[in-house]
């Protein structure tokens, strides 16, 4: 098999041949679908390739985690059946009940929920901060207790970003580890290992998927070591995806680089659309030289990505009226797929933090921009916006 890592090769080459050698069998340029459970052993004791059971190792699998890795330039990379999934069996497999982690003061709502609602019952410990302020950062580390932080950047919704780097620092003075949900930007735009982050979590349904068709989620690994730890708790805890899932997730890594540069155009002309109409009251995008993360994004992305949130000048219940009236831009909740969405963060995607301290305003809108001709939507969101 070719040595394909980010040393070696491009973005787009290793999204599209690492872990994708022509099947040695039929030469099929296509990794085939293993679609089994088990597999025959070629005597007791002696599995054939390794495999023995498809919850602890499918081929399909195997191909899309040896791409993660390949892309997220990474050592070890790891597939899920979704982002959840994957967050947490990497939690229960670095920290241990009494453990604190530092968690950002606008987490996704679903990532609030399993340390709210779930671990918090396990005996893991948290506080949310918000993670561009590091003196606020090390105000809440317990030394000794404090095993991580928890990174989002851009967050979800409110596009605020974190400084990759100084966390970085910051975590490892305390011997703790960094962990980066890096679903929004996508590896094609950043890539938090080589800027410090010990961990990268992805929900693979969204920009990676890419075509709203599969639930997935990923871990990739700074070192082996890391890698083999959570392999373990990957097979234990069984939360893996299946083989057409991980199939389908391959399938769209392929075209990652050219779908993210149609994100991004046109998310920056929907940005500058939205900054110039009186019915919107702010745009939070990191692209903006207004917004106090710009020039930190500027530093560890290559762009700014597909997703805008805007606040509406006539408060929530214009928020809402715009997201019912959009025509092209499809009210539905997920991101990352070629097709354009809105929501009402509030009550969909972050309903689960509403009377938290992570709750979100209630007259924000986010968009997840797709990459339908770029007019097109602009004319959907002004007939949107001025209520036609």
């Amino acid at each position: 098999m070719r040595n394909m890592t980010a040393n070696s090769y491009g973005f787009d080459t290793l999204a599209i041949h690492a872990g994708s050698d022509p099947d040695p069998r039929t030469g099929a340029v296509v990794p085939p679908i293993y679609q089994t459970s088990t597999y025959a052993q070629d005597a007791v004791g002696a599995p054939r390739l390794g495999y023995e059971y498809s919850r602890s190792a499918n081929p399909t699998r195997d191909a899309l985690q040896e791409c993660l890795a390949a892309i997220e330039g990474g050592r070890r990379g790891l597939a899920f059946a979704s982002g959840l999934a994957a967050e947490d069996t990497l939690l229960r497999a670095v920290c241990r009940p009494g453990d604190h982690v530092v968690i950002p003061g606008d987490a996704y709502g679903g990532t609030y929920r399993l340390f709210a609602k779930v671990l918090e019952n396990w005996g893991l410990d948290w506080t949310a901060v918000p993670l561009d302020d590091l003196d606020q950062v090390r105000a809440a580390f317990r030394p000794g207790v404090t095993r991580m932080i928890w990174v989002e950047t851009p967050t979800n919704p409110l596009l605020n970003i974190a400084d990759i780097p100084a966390l970085a620092g910051l975590a490892h003075e305390y011997d703790a580890m960094l962990v980066v949900d890096n679903t929004f930007a996508s590896p094609y735009l950043q890539q938090p290992l080589a800027l410090g982050a010990d961990v990268v979590v992805h929900s693979t349904t969204k920009y990676l998927g890419g075509h709203s068709d599969v639930v997935g989620g990923a871990l990739v690994t700074a070192t082996d070591d890391l890698g083999d730890q959570i392999a373990f708790f990957q097979n234990a805890m069984g939360g893996v995806n299946g083989p057409f899932d991980a199939w389908l997730t391959l399938r769209g890594i392929k075209t990652l680089g050219v779908r993210m540069d149609r994100h991004c155009d046109n998310a920056e002309r929907i940005v500058r659309y939205l900054t110039e109409h009186p019915a919107v009251a702010s745009v939070l995008y990191p692209g903006l030289d207004t917004h106090p993360g710009h020039e930190v994004a500027a530093k560890q992305m290559q762009r700014f990505g597909g997703m805008v949130s805007f606040r509406a000048a006539g408060g929530p219940e214009q928020a809402i009226a715009v997201c019912n009236r959009t025509k092209l831009f499809v009210l539905a909740e997920s991101l990352g797929g070629i097709e354009s969405l809105i929501e009402h963060p509030g009550q969909m995607t972050h309903l689960s933090a509403a009377g938290s301290p992570l709750e979100v305003p209630a007259d924000l809108v986010r968009l997840s921009v797709g990459i339908e001709s770029v007019d097109d939507l602009l004319a959907d969101l002004e007939q949107a916006l001025g209520g036609d």
